[in-house]
């Protein structure tokens, strides 16, 4: 008997995402911005303030909040940085904090944690009809999972100071992702809890509610190899990444698994490099104006 699909639970989520971070380039992608773009976005921040506002949105365990922060620090000397985080996940939580603890260079900035869903949090300040300003608020690779993107994006844009800026990093409507989503979105379980969110729905959405903004666009691969290796543990892990689902390589049907390798061998979905099969993961970095 072929045990049912079922989604991933959040722990499970966790462990996926592990095996995608650890094939892929990511994080050296969001360096490339960091370095490239990041010091002249934050250095128009604040208009000469003495302290500044951030909000992570979804900041998991923190690894690229503080790299911003520091690049923040580095613009803006002397300045102080409070931060605030969101993040539902407790464990994401614990690590953040011992991240904190252990950085010896982040004298001048305070944090706080609010362990709530991006929704959760928004329920909060609305009834608290406190309305907290931010000169900064980021929103990395999170929107996915959040059930009303156009309006959480309205939300948090509210959220921001004169001279403010939100970015936003998802998935480029040129990744392999987008084509997936799309065209492909047959070839994926039900059992998927994620949404099928691409750089151009969020351009969409800014445009209705008429902001300014601007995109960048940096390449990253994610090594896939594996996918198509019979019972290769890592390869195992990948899939259930890709679908949300628990071991979808041990429970999905034959010709659903078929589908769905073939899907992701197209040229539009990947390209091959040394024999190695690599998934298209580009990503959308876009900076909106308050």
């Amino acid at each position: 008997v072929v045990p049912s699909m079922r989604s991933l639970t959040a722990e499970e989520y966790v462990e996926a995402f592990k095996s995608f971070l650890d094939h892929s380039t990511e994080h050296q992608c969001m360096e490339e911005f960091n370095k490239q773009e990041m010091p002249h976005i934050m250095a128009g921040l604040g208009n000469g303030k003495s302290t500044l506002n951030v909000l992570g949105v979804g900041s998991g365990t923190g690894e690229q909040d503080l790299k911003m922060i520091r690049i923040l620090q580095a613009e803006h000397p002397g300045v102080f940085i409070n931060t605030e985080i969101i993040e539902p996940n407790p464990q994401h939580v614990a690590v953040y904090k011992e991240l904190v603890n252990q950085a010896p260079d982040l004298q001048n900035a305070s944090f706080i944690w609010h362990q709530l869903t991006s929704s959760e949090y928004e329920q909060q300040v609305k009834e608290k009809s406190a309305h907290k300003k931010f000169d900064f608020i980021h929103m990395i690779q999170m929107l996915y999972r959040v059930e009303d993107v156009p309006n959480t994006i309205k939300f948090f844009h509210s959220c921001l100071d004169r001279h403010g800026k939100l970015l936003i990093i998802i998935l480029s409507d040129s990744s392999g992702w987008a084509t997936l989503w799309k065209k492909y979105r047959h070839c994926l379980p039900l059992t998927d809890s994620g949404h099928y969110i691409t750089s151009n729905d969020i351009e969409d959405v800014l445009k209705r509610i008429g902001v300014e903004y601007q995109v960048y666009e940096f390449p990253s691969g994610w090594d896939i190899t594996e996918c198509f290796i019979e019972g290769d543990p890592v390869g195992g892990r990948m899939m259930d990444f890709l679908t949300g689902t628990k071991n979808f390589l041990g429970t999905a049907p034959m010709d659903l698994k078929k589908r769905l390798q073939e899907a992701l061998c197209q040229p539009e979905c990947s390209s091959r490099k040394d024999g190695r099969i690599i998934f298209n993961n580009n990503l959308s970095m876009i900076v909106v104006e308050s």
